[in-house]
């Protein structure tokens, strides 16, 4: 009855969002999917989607919730009306407050850049 869904968006989705966008995006996702859950670049793109999809007011037994992660993440990328640019500088962001994360609990294993 219900779908399989996480808490927050999934590192596994990644992949398949590379052709949602432009080719600013499908650059983005490209760059990102090979690497390591744990590389801050990953945990930066990870961030940016929470943040983007709301993922922290999500509840498990909404609507959007049943549906999972994939569906939602798939409709938040075709309704965004900023540009390719716009979501690439809401990445930048993640990846300085990630990396500004990662400077002050280094016990958290992150792999830098």
């Amino acid at each position: 009855m219900y779908a399989e869904n996480e808490i927050f968006f999934p590192y596994h989705v990644i992949p398949l969002l590379k052709n949602l966008r432009g080719a600013q995006w499908e650059a983005l996702v490209t760059r990102v999917e090979g690497l390591s859950e744990y590389h801050d670049e990953v945990l930066a793109f990870v961030l940016m989607m929470i943040r983007l999809n709301g993922c922290l007011g999500c509840e498990t037994d909404s609507y959007r919730a049943m549906r999972g992660c994939h569906a939602c993440v798939v409709q938040t990328l075709r309704r965004y009306k900023g540009s390719d640019d716009e979501l690439i500088e809401q990445y930048q962001t993640a990846l300085a407050d990630v990396r500004q994360f990662a400077q002050t609990h280094k016990q958290i294993p992150i792999i830098a850049t």
